[in-house]
């Protein structure tokens, strides 16, 4: 039987090279105190013996943990998990975070926190001490707990803040919901809609409003009304079928609704199917995320494509680079994009044209 190959080691490096381990590390950490020539010395062992550097061994000289850590909302998420229902936000937070951090040989853990927790400071600081990472990406609403920050802040660790805009410590990140939902809205109202519907996020995501002032704004500027046309959901299927409802129970009901996720544009979609109305002739919907449910629902679903793993790709590179880039305005803004697809018309249309 053929003997396992012995995986390399800093310390067979070290062996080789005739070095302290503490020399390879700071050549493995490329830090300015090692002469050229030692450094040549190392590296040639590194090459020869095929070592890849671990994160243990990039640990070693103290400076640096090479991980960035990425907490999202627990009972969100497992939900989320459970449901299999084709929501994809932690899946292009990885895309996005775990990419960017290979380029940088660093690491992106993800760990998931309970947001009503009275422990979260004990929960979060036992995950911060185990892991050390050199810097934090909170998403919403984590990253408005001031329980949250303040530890980051007291504990000297970087931090960006996905979802946030007001001032304050840690590097505040958005991705336009103002933006966007304004950009939604105007396309409707380029289909020539005059009564356009809004089914708003939960209240307890600054991004929601957002979303609502997007919407206002587009409407203000085209002189159309707003009376009773905005509802509150929570981002679940559920609510967006009673905010459907109410919308299409008014007096003049709209000829288009925007919904604030895909779960509640889906429960829009069948609420109208329901009731009789086909979509986008008598309805239009519009949706925010662009989750793969957009592209399986009859018709497909027009949607606002949301930049996560763009967002999370450029909040791990400024963390990694902290302090060694000009400092970016705040908040750092990340656009998102108008995908059109089967569910807008213009209203009255018809099949034959």
């Amino acid at each position: 039987m053929a003997r396992r190959r012995q995986a390399v080691t800093i310390k067979h490096v070290a062996a080789d090279a005739g070095v302290s381990l503490q020399t390879v590390s700071r050549v493995i950490n490329n830090e300015p105190n090692v002469r050229p020539a030692m450094k040549a010395k190392v590296q040639a062992s590194i090459d020869k013996l095929g070592y890849v550097p671990s994160i243990a061994a990039q640990r070693m000289s103290g400076s640096r943990s090479y991980l960035i850590l990425a907490i999202n909302d627990r009972d969100r998420t497992i939900a989320d998990w459970q449901a299999r229902q084709g929501t994809d936000w932690v899946d292009q937070m990885l895309l996005g975070g775990m990419l960017k951090a290979a380029e940088h040989g660093y690491r992106m853990i993800f760990e998931l926190v309970d947001t009503h927790s009275d422990h979260v400071e004990r929960e979060l600081g036992a995950t911060i001490a185990a892991l050390q990472p050199d810097g934090v990406i909170l998403t919403p609403p984590h990253s408005e707990n001031p329980l949250i920050t303040g530890l980051l802040v007291d504990r000297k660790i970087p931090f960006a803040r996905i979802g946030s805009k007001e001032p304050g410590p840690g590097i505040a990140m958005i991705m336009d919901d103002e933006g966007s939902a304004r950009l939604a809205t105007e396309h409707l109202i380029k289909l020539g809609h005059r009564r356009i519907g809004f089914i708003a996020g939960s209240e307890e995501y600054s991004l929601s409003n957002w979303r609502i002032d997007g919407w206002r704004a587009a409407m203000n500027d085209a002189g159309l009304p707003q009376d009773e046309l905005c509802v509150r959901g929570d981002f679940s299927y559920e609510s967006g079928v009673a905010a459907t409802e109410k919308l299409l129970a008014l007096d003049e009901p709209p000829t288009a609704i925007i919904a604030s996720n895909d779960q509640m544009t889906l429960a829009a979609l069948d609420t109208a199917k329901k009731k009789g109305l086909s979509v986008p002739y008598d309805l239009s919907l519009l949706s925010f995320d662009n989750t793969p449910v957009a592209r399986f629902t009859s018709p497909h679903l027009t949607a606002v494509d949301q930049p996560i793993a763009a967002t999370f790709s450029k909040a791990v590179e400024l963390l990694i680079l902290n302090g060694n880039i000009p400092e970016e305005p705040q908040p750092v803004v990340i656009a998102g994009s108008l995908i059109e697809r089967g569910s807008t018309a213009a209203p009255g249309s018809d099949a034959a044209g």
